[in-house]
């Protein structure tokens, strides 16, 4: 006996399935577990990393400073280039501003400046 088997289509040519992905639906629970679950592994992260931060009872070495005032005419890049020692004139002026809490280079005559000793 024979047998006949019958496909649909044409012969030698597959037919495709055309599939949906299923897509990923989370609800308003699900969406606050997530968010409650990242928050958590943050935190977590925080805590962690935060133990190499740490303050110490000990003060650190003070810098020495020298006291001068301010002549009339000065700026701080002329003071910067007065001090001794090799470097950039420009982080010589930030560190007269830092030493000093100088908001803006504006110097009057007579002020007293604290400037890095060496």
């Amino acid at each position: 006996m024979s047998s006949i088997t019958l496909v649909a289509g044409f012969p030698g040519r597959q037919t495709r399935r055309t599939s949906r992905a299923a897509s990923v639906r989370l609800t308003r629970r699900g969406r606050v577990v997530l968010l409650l679950a990242l928050l958590a592994a943050v935190l977590v992260t925080m805590v962690l990393r935060g133990g190499f931060a740490t303050a110490s009872l000990d003060a650190g070495q003070p810098e020495p400073v020298r006291i001068i005032q301010v002549a009339p005419g000065d700026t701080l890049y002329s003071i910067a280039a007065e001090l001794d020692g090799p470097g950039d004139i420009r982080a010589k002026v930030q560190r007269i501003r830092d030493l000093n809490s100088l908001p803006s280079g504006s110097l009057q005559a007579g002020q007293r400046l604290a400037v890095p000793a060496h």
